[in-house]
């Protein structure tokens, strides 16, 4: 059974920083290209940081910069270490894997970015 344990969300002050973390279990973790996604109310749910199985990285013109994503296929752990956060990165975050027809989604985890 594959699962995608998020954490790492919460409230934080705009220019504030956080790092949300991913672990999965069930899936040969290395073999998967992972991303984040986020999907703010009344919004579509869109891609933030993707990287492939071997370590390319994509990501969403809004974070550029100030988001980096990363794996550790030892641990089988994807993160996404969030800088200079401002009210309008609020969503909710949601890890994803995907290999061929295979695709796996977290629960997701808010983010609120509020003074």
């Amino acid at each position: 059974q594959v699962q995608l344990v998020e954490s790492g969300g919460g409230l934080v002050q705009p220019g504030g920083s956080l790092r949300l973390s991913c672990a999965a279990s069930g899936i040969i973790f290395s073999e998967y290209a992972v991303g984040w996604y986020r999907q703010a109310p009344g919004k579509q749910r869109e891609l933030v940081a993707a990287m492939t199985s071997g370590g390319n990285t994509n990501y969403a013109d809004s974070v550029k910069g100030r988001f980096t994503i990363s794996r550790d296929n030892i641990k089988k752990t994807l993160h996404l270490q969030m800088n200079s956060l401002s009210p309008e990165d609020t969503a909710v975050y949601y890890c994803n894997v995907a290999l061929l027809s295979r695709n796996y989604w977290g629960q997701g985890t808010q983010v609120t970015i509020s003074s």
